[in-house]
């Protein structure tokens, strides 16, 4: 599709990206149940206790579950890229070009 049929096709809502607010609060619910899976971890460490490896095992997962959130949570979906608007200089002066029709004053 060339930029000009691009520029004339309508945008569908289903393809528009969501607003700022709608992801933030996906943001923060991803930070929620990602740390909220840190309790649950060391709580079932302690209740395994006796089975010390897979005690160990929770704590080890438990331990990087506030890195990966806080990372998730500052994760934003990447920018579009523009193309940018450059001025391209063009030889020749367009004003003194252009015929202009004058005005013939009376004169007195």
């Amino acid at each position: 599709m060339k930029r000009s049929e691009e520029a004339d096709t309508p945008v569908l809502i289903t393809e528009a990206k969501p607003s700022y607010d709608e992801e933030l609060a996906h943001r923060k619910r991803r930070y929620m149940l990602t740390m909220g899976l840190r309790f649950p971890c060391l709580i079932l460490a302690a209740l395994f206790y006796h089975t010390w490896w897979l005690a160990i095992g929770f704590v080890v997962l438990s331990v990087p579950l506030p890195w990966i959130a806080v990372l998730m949570a500052n994760d934003r979906p990447p920018r579009k890229s523009e193309d940018v608007n450059r001025y391209s200089h063009e030889p020749g002066n367009r004003l003194e070009a252009a015929e202009r029709q004058t005005i013939e004053g009376r004169q007195d």
